[in-house]
């Protein structure tokens, strides 16, 4: 990190996970304008989740959105692919291809939960060591994961950790040398179940909003057991959000994680060092990602606005976040050594 002409000079972001929507649900978002979002946001690297319609779990499903996201994306996007009982034999074939499986242990939609031991064990010996099992694990189920790290001497990294209890358990399991990574969401960080209230469906999303004591729990160990952190961009429209009996849970986040951060960085609450490593270094080393050369983003950390300053790049238009107080403007971002994003426009992008 340096500062130059009183801009601070910072690497491009990673978010390892996002919901770009791509296929079956490309009115919400897609590969062009969720990586627009991203590079507003500081972000050059992504990596999109699998449970989409129909879901990414064989390797011809991998292989097609994956070349789709090569040419739609203006930034590095890389796919999960997804656990399924139904394929878990082609495990091993997959897994020379896609850069990291995602299993889900608790309520998800469509065919992509798995539980019962039986499966899980199977799926922790079929996937390669050297490959990441991330699991969206919640309350029980991350003693469960802890188990299969433990048994299977493999790499386990936790998505979206929200609670007290859980990331007092994964710091336990780190301090007795198990082979666990976590992440958690900027919305777990900054939100509680007050915002829940006011923000009404806005602010549902899964794992839900949890109690004071949880985000006080999770910034108690920012600077040491959380390794990442990461938005969990799961857009919706506004009307599949207001206007529905039972409206999807997610929130977006691309466009605000960074600015939060720096925010918090600028408070004192953690290190812009801490920020870096947390957003940028941790992810790219848990998950393998590339380089990407001649690659950053310059920020004015003394700059103060409300959020959103302009309009936002993701395709449904909202965030949980309109309204807050932020500290630290992106005013560049360099992606490969051509201008991707100056003052808020992104190149390359017509809205």
């Amino acid at each position: 990190m340096k500062i130059n002409n009183g801009l601070m000079v910072l690497p491009g972001m990673a978010d390892v996970h996002v919901h770009l929507r791509v296929p079956g649900g490309e009115h919400k978002e897609d590969y062009r304008t969720g990586s627009a979002a991203a590079l507003a946001g500081g972000i050059t690297s992504l990596m999109a989740m699998p449970n989409t319609t129909p879901p990414i779990i064989t390797l011809e499903d991998w292989q097609t959105a994956q070349k789709k996201a090569n040419e739609e994306s203006l930034c590095d996007v890389a796919l999960f692919a997804g656990a399924s009982v139904t394929f878990l034999e082609s495990l091993p074939e997959l897994s020379r291809y896609a850069p990291a499986l995602k299993l889900y242990m608790d309520l998800t939609y469509g065919e992509l939960r798995v539980d019962g031991l039986d499966n899980l064990a199977r799926i922790a010996q079929l996937w390669p060591r050297e490959k990441v099992l991330a699991l969206h694990a919640e309350g029980d189920s991350v003693k469960t994961g802890l188990d299969l790290a433990k048994k299977y001497h493999r790499r386990v990294h936790f998505c979206h950790i929200s609670r007290k209890e859980e990331i007092e358990w994964i710091a336990a399991a780190k301090n007795q040398g198990l082979l666990v990574t976590c992440e958690v969401t900027p919305h777990h960080l900054f939100l509680n179940e007050s915002d829940a209230k006011r923000l009404g469906p806005l602010g549902d999303m899964r794992p839900r909003l949890a109690k004071q004591s949880d985000l006080d729990a999770l910034w108690a160990h920012i600077n040491t057991t959380i390794d990442c952190v990461a938005s969990d961009h799961a857009p919706h429209t506004l009307a599949e959000k207001q206007n529905s009996e039972n409206p999807p849970p997610g929130v977006p986040g691309l466009e605000s994680t960074l600015p939060l951060l720096l925010t918090a960085a600028a408070e004192g609450r953690l290190s812009y060092e801490r920020l870096v490593a947390l957003l940028a270094v941790n992810p790219r080393r848990i998950y393998g990602l590339p380089e990407q050369p001649e690659t950053w983003i310059e920020v004015d950390p003394k700059a103060c606005y409300v959020f959103p300053e302009h309009s936002l790049y993701t395709k449904c238009g909202w965030s949980p976040f309109s309204g807050f107080p932020v500290q630290g403007r992106i005013r560049k971002v360099v992606l490969r050594g051509k201008d991707a994003v100056k003052d808020g426009v992104v190149h390359e992008f017509v809205r």
